[in-house]
């Protein structure tokens, strides 16, 4: 049995699809098991491949409901704690970064520059297992229904740096509700509040608030269906380049070389306004210095940019 270690979000599990799929060509034959979060169970239906998902919340202590897995890959940091929580498994062998710290003297040497998809995609590779970080294809969900051809406007993000501001995305809404796009807000639950006020700002009706509305599967099918996706640096960003859905991704804090969508698909489009010792300028609860320079002129150019260049999409998963 394989343990596979990625305790944390939507786009993290997206961009670790490479790997997985890489040590389900490799070890065929062994049960792939994941240890990520409970709610992230549609979307490892989507990745496809793995044999069980095992419920693991942060880095905090584990009752593994397994046996000792033979093989354990640490997809989720450098460590120690992520190499250290893997270790209480009792695995036969670890596969992870090295780090001393943890006790683990095996395993390349850990780059912070690097993009997320070919950090875990090379770690295999020192290992001997091939991994091809154009892998990135998902499922579309076979029993969902969805609304083809909506845009979709995705304002929420996990941190206040990562938030472009509200009453941007309305504007840029507005001009594509204007344009004749059929626009939608999405986000989670907790992000109803801020969708209404961007479809409020844009003139949109209630009805064009989805936020709370779709369950991870259903995210996933809207997504696959659309007609392009606006976002930050978040999760649904990584959905529509498993999709190949023309998107349109704010960046800031991270640079487009380390959370990007892939450089080479002109259809996705990474907006990104950093320069030296923006940092320093951070201020709490704000956009980071490389998101508030992102004016509406420049999204839109890039929604124009994107669709022009139309996606050749590629069969999901």
């Amino acid at each position: 049995m394989i343990l596979v270690l990625r305790a944390l979000g939507v786009g993290d599990l997206a961009t670790a699809a490479p790997a997985l799929r890489g040590l389900r060509r490799a070890l065929p034959r062994e049960e792939l098991c994941l240890a990520a979060p409970a709610w992230l169970a549609p979307l490892v239906d989507l990745v496809g491949g793995i044999d069980r998902l095992v419920p693991v919340a942060g880095l905090g202590p584990v009752r593994w409901p397994v046996s000792a897995p033979r093989v354990a890959v640490n997809l989720h940091g450098r460590g120690p704690q992520s190499h250290r929580l893997l270790a209480t498994a009792a695995p036969a062998r670890l596969l992870g970064f090295v780090c001393p710290q943890a006790g683990h003297d095996d395993g390349p040497g850990w780059r912070g520059d690097e993009h997320e998809v070919h950090r875990w995609c090379r770690l295999l590779h020192w290992y001997g297992v091939p991994a091809d970080r154009d892998d990135l294809a998902l499922r579309v969900p076979a029993d969902r229904t969805c609304d083809p051809g909506v845009t979709i406007v995705h304002p929420g993000a996990k941190t206040p740096d990562r938030r472009w501001p509200t009453r941007r995305w309305a504007q840029v809404a507005a001009a594509l509700a204007a344009g004749g796009h059929r626009v939608v807000v999405t986000g989670s639950a907790a992000e109803r509040d801020l969708a209404g006020r961007v479809a409020v700002g844009a003139g949109l009706p209630a009805s064009a608030v989805l936020a709370g509305r779709t369950d991870l599967a259903d995210l996933a099918g809207l997504v696959a269906a659309a007609r392009i996706v606006l976002s930050g640096d978040t999760g649904i960003a990584h959905l529509a380049t498993g999709y190949g859905t023309p998107s349109v991704v704010l960046l800031g804090p991270q640079p487009p070389w380390r959370w990007g969508p892939p450089p080479e698909r002109p259809w996705h489009r990474a907006v990104w306004r950093g320069v030296a010792g923006d940092d320093a300028g951070v201020v709490p609860g704000a956009p980071h210095p490389a998101l508030a320079r992102v004016t509406v002129d420049d999204v839109l150019a890039a929604v124009a940019d994107a669709l022009a260049v139309g996606p050749p999409r590629r069969p999901a998963g």
